[in-house]
């Protein structure tokens, strides 16, 4: 695991983000790692309405996976960091661990995409805000150690 992430976004667990335990319903963590990703995206600059909307992109998500290590809480300062990965011409890979503020590591998820060009819903390369992201990615881990 890289130890200097590349974007970090934090947030506030509410309690609409819990179930009747009291704990965070196990979706939500998902939703905190999207919401991390577009975070990252418009820390890089882009424009989410233009980005996904008015240009006939599609990137969807084809594979999630969340490997829960202990529970959230209404009230816990939540940190998510990612670490994006190329995995071919039209795909990329996120993994994202979660963070309470203190440090603890609480979850650790991954998301596959694919970048379509619609309406035909072909394969097409990665567009230059995410591929500039995941080179720089790859050159900044490439001076971190695991």
């Amino acid at each position: 695991m890289n130890t200097i992430p590349l974007r970090a976004y934090e947030r506030t667990v509410h309690f609409a983000d819990t179930d009747a335990a009291g704990v965070v319903y196990f979706a939500n963590l998902l939703r905190f790692c999207h919401e991390a990703y577009e975070d990252a995206l418009a820390q890089l600059g882009v424009d989410l309405r233009e980005f996904f909307g008015s240009r006939g992109l599609m990137v969807p998500i084809t594979e999630a996976q969340v490997r829960f290590l202990q529970p959230l809480y209404c009230g816990d300062r939540l940190r998510v960091t990612i670490d994006p990965q190329r995995l071919d011409h039209s795909r990329f890979q996120l993994s994202y661990t979660l963070y309470r503020a203190e440090g603890d590591r609480v979850a650790v998820a991954q998301t596959q995409h694919i970048c379509l060009q619609l309406p035909e819903r072909r394969r097409v390369a990665i567009p230059d805000p995410l591929s500039c992201w995941l080179k720089s990615a790859l050159e900044e881990g490439g001076d971190r150690t695991d």
